[in-house]
């Protein structure tokens, strides 16, 4: 678990910071550019989400083929989810005209709206970049060369820190582009990332061990396992995706004061809730290779040190919240007297305490949820969390847009629902229906 999940723990932590930097950056020009990038930039990931939740089904897929002794399929595999990529470019861009509309009628502050909208639309045409990494790093981790993805995250978060601090103020000759300047630095941090991750699959070591030059081709038999296994996934990333940006979008249409703070403790929830879905990967690709080579109660042990990892992290995480959330909520601070960050202030401060009660339960979820989809158990994993994201939306809307009740109590409520479906999460992977699972044959 540590030699294959601490480099997605760091590279997870890197892609954490690249967005945090965004974020960090714009607010140094003023709440409302922060919180159009949060806004824009959730929005774009979450069109890609479905792909990006079927191509990354590779890693559980190509373990198992790993731990089955057939070493031939693993890059088949990764084949199969780069033409999925390929197709899925053209269908993302599409939705454009859709989400200008929604964006038009959701009740976005105009302050807002129209920086929204720029950050979007550059990520947007950016969103091929995101899918062939993540089809290439999937297929790193479902073999267990996890450093490689960390190298390519280390290079996107060094790109992009770089490009942002030139672009977003205008450094060395370059005019300020603001928002803009965000988008582009964030597109090239990635495609710098994508070179490393080819030039690390043409290599001898793996082309040579994984018949990478035969595995060049469309598999009928690997895209409809894929496909079968992934779509879950990818359906469940991508309705989940749908749910919480709608929930962002509630909170931003309350007033600017609430935007400007639900952002700050997100980009922080961010920070508590990413890195451990590294872990999560460790715990699907390790999973995966077992039970593929039949050893279900070595996959369980799998399991167990995911958890002891999530929970270390996550006990730091709940230090800080509870016991310093004023100078978290202090990083944010503008350049300049910004009344807006002034008020949103107290809110964020609370906010931010409040979600301490739920960082350990994100351990729970993630390792539990990782196990089932390691295992190949994705349709019930996608039920009880497409459920969970799917409650929380009308209980928000229903909290602000009814009852009219303050963010925090909104906010509190959200967090006993997500408590009780992580317990859901435990209860699913404490009856072992998962064990009992097959995908490849040896």
């Amino acid at each position: 678990m540590l030699v294959i999940a601490s480099p997605m723990v760091v590279s997870h932590a890197c892609e954490t910071l690249l967005i945090f930097t965004d974020r960090l950056f714009l607010s140094r020009l003023g709440m409302v550019q922060m919180s159009a990038a949060m806004a824009g930039g959730l929005t774009s990931f979450m069109l890609m989400t479905f792909f990006i939740g079927l191509t990354g089904y590779a890693t559980a897929l190509v373990a198992q083929y790993l731990g089955a002794g057939r070493k031939e399929c693993c890059a088949r595999v990764l084949t199969q989810a780069l033409l999925i990529a390929l197709l899925a470019a053209p269908l993302i861009m599409a939705a454009r005209p859709l989400i200008h509309s929604l964006f038009a009628h959701v009740g976005i502050a105009p302050e807002q709206l129209a920086s929204q909208q720029v950050y979007f639309d550059i990520l947007l045409y950016g969103s091929i970049l995101f899918l062939l990494r993540n089809a290439l790093s999937s297929f790193y981790s479902g073999i267990g060369r996890t450093r490689i993805v960390m190298l390519s995250a280390l290079t996107a978060l060094t790109i992009n820190v770089g490009a942002n601090y030139i672009l977003i103020f205008g450094h060395l000759g370059f005019p300020a582009m603001g928002i803009r300047g965000a988008a582009f630095g964030t597109l090239f941090g990635s495609f710098c990332a994508l070179i490393v991750l080819v030039f690390g699959y043409l290599q001898p070591g793996i082309r040579l061990e994984y018949g990478i030059v035969s595995s060049l081709r469309f598999d009928r038999q690997i895209m409809g396992k894929l496909l079968r296994f992934g779509y879950p996934a990818g359906l469940e990333m991508f309705l989940n995706l749908i749910a919480f940006t709608g929930m962002i979008l509630l909170f931003h249409s309350h007033s600017l004061t609430t935007a400007a703070a639900i952002t700050i403790v997100f980009n922080w929830d961010m920070v508590s809730f990413v890195p451990l879905l590294g872990i999560q990967v460790g715990v699907v690709s390790l999973v995966g290779r077992y039970m593929g080579a039949g050893q279900p109660l070595i996959a369980q042990r799998v399991a167990l040190s995911g958890l002891k990892m999530a929970w270390v992290y996550s006990s730091v995480i709940l230090v800080l919240f509870v016991g310093f959330p004023t100078q978290l909520v202090a990083v944010f601070s503008p350049t300049t007297q910004d009344i807006l960050f002034s008020q949103a202030t107290p809110l964020a401060v609370s906010m931010l305490r409040l979600a301490a009660l739920y960082v350990m339960a994100d351990g729970v979820m993630l390792v539990c949820s990782g196990t089932l989809r390691g295992a190949g158990d994705t349709f019930w994993a996608m039920c009880i969390s497409v459920t969970m994201h799917w409650l929380l939306l009308p209980v928000l809307y229903t909290s602000l847009k009814f009852l009219h009740l303050p963010p925090q109590v909104a906010w509190l409520a959200l967090i006993f629902l997500f408590l009780a479906f992580s317990g859901i999460f435990y209860l699913r992977y404490r009856k072992g229906h998962w064990k009992t699972l097959s995908i490849v044959q040896t």
